[in-house]
């Protein structure tokens, strides 16, 4: 069995260029540019949070700079994209859409029996589609019988159209205003989709493929989380992929995770970072598994929104700044639309000192997240770093 090892810093540049972030626009312009990201990933995390842009557009926006969000919307309906689960929700290239059956498939197995006034509202949900065509929770009448006890509680239509969703009878797509629209799969996938459930073994590969293509390098442990949802056959199935030469095993020096695999195209890819700045989202494909930013990045880092504000050290929803293979500083900011100001609250720097050059190219990504959260002011109300600071205020003004 060959092992490839590898220093620290040859991994970050391996997981960097697999996360499309060793260039801006590194899968090119456009709305092609947008699908061939999401093709490559094979996922795209979204997640409901709106201090600043949503998830997904923010993930993207980060590899193609010239993002618009609509372009999204089309994706959905040109049939190239489709929203569903892995390890929590997200977009997917339609040519995928098997292997998410045996997610489907477990939803299903895993719901506690439901009853009978609960499985003719799920019949009358789908017969009401069929019949009228694509609709959302609002079209259905307020059928609440009870006063609402929180976010998650969701009224029986609403709850029917979620599990009707999620063991497959209906698909949804999403609305400018981030309203899902259910609709019967016959009229999303196309007939040239193949939609036959795929054996664990397929299954199994599809995930380990997929996942090191997006990760670079990964242990079995964020390949498996990946399908967290389905009983896999994904250990047995790796070691296949390396004997037959399909998957490489890695070691990299300092890291005590092992063992690590990655995929050949990388065995002799030179791989050359631009240095540009990136403010990524906390759901970003290299920001989701937080131990893989310690052992490699030396980036402690958490989302504090799920942290009770006495407990938060940089803010509530901030965002790392990476520039090159390092990450340089946190941005914990809120898009006030009304104003149109970007609120800076916190613009946190990391323990290293930071050249002019990095400044400038901090400011610029700033500039650019401002624009793209429809900011006209950026207001920044405090740093750890005085000269930053200063000479992002002057840049910006």
């Amino acid at each position: 069995m060959n092992k490839f090892i590898f220093s620290k810093a040859q991994a970050r540049k391996i997981m960097l260029h697999a996360a499309g972030l060793s260039k801006r626009g590194q899968f090119g312009k456009g709305k092609e540019g947008v699908y061939k990201f999401i093709d490559h990933l094979g996922f795209v995390q979204i997640d409901t949070n709106y201090v600043v842009e949503r998830a997904h557009h923010h993930t993207i926006v980060s590899r193609v700079p010239d993002y618009k969000p609509e372009w999204l919307d089309e994706l959905q309906a040109e049939g190239r994209i489709f929203e569903f689960w892995t390890f929590a929700a997200g977009y997917i290239p339609l040519h995928d859409f098997r292997f998410s059956l045996p997610i489907k498939e477990s939803f299903s197995a895993r719901r506690k029996a439901l009853t009978q006034a609960e499985i003719n509202m799920m019949k009358k949900v789908l017969d009401r589609i069929g019949r009228e065509g694509p609709l959302m929770a609002r079209d259905f009448e307020n059928d609440r019988v009870t006063k609402s006890s929180g976010w998650w509680d969701w009224r029986p239509s609403k709850l029917a159209l979620e599990r009707l969703h999620l063991d497959g009878r209906l698909m949804t797509v999403r609305r400018k205003d981030f309203q899902k629209v259910y609709d019967l799969p016959e009229n999303i996938v196309s007939e040239e989709i193949d939609t036959r459930m795929p054996t664990a073994e397929e299954f199994a590969r599809h995930v380990i493929l997929r996942s090191l293509k997006a990760l670079g390098i990964a242990s079995i442990k964020e390949i498996v989380y990946s399908a967290r949802y389905v009983k896999n056959s994904i250990k047995t199935e790796i070691q296949k992929l390396v004997d037959i030469g399909e998957v490489c095993v890695v070691e990299v020096t300092g890291v005590k995770t092992s063992p690590l695999y990655m995929l050949p195209a990388y065995k002799n890819k030179k791989i050359a970072l631009s240095g540009d700045a990136f403010i990524l989202s906390p759901f970003d494909i290299l920001n989701v598994y937080r131990h893989r930013l310690r052992d490699f990045f030396d980036f402690d880092y958490q989302v504090e929104c799920f942290v009770p504000k006495a407990k938060r050290k940089y803010g509530y929803f901030s965002l790392p700044v990476l520039i090159g293979d390092t990450f340089v500083a946190r941005m914990d900011s809120k898009a006030d639309r009304k104003q149109r100001t970007l609120i800076i609250h916190n613009l946190h720097t990391e323990s290293l000192k930071l050249t002019k050059p990095m400044s400038d190219k901090i400011c610029e990504a700033i500039e650019i997240f401002a624009k793209f959260n429809h900011c006209d002011r950026i207001i920044i109300e405090k740093s750890n770093d005085k000269a930053l600071l200063a000479s992002v205020r002057k840049a910006l003004t």
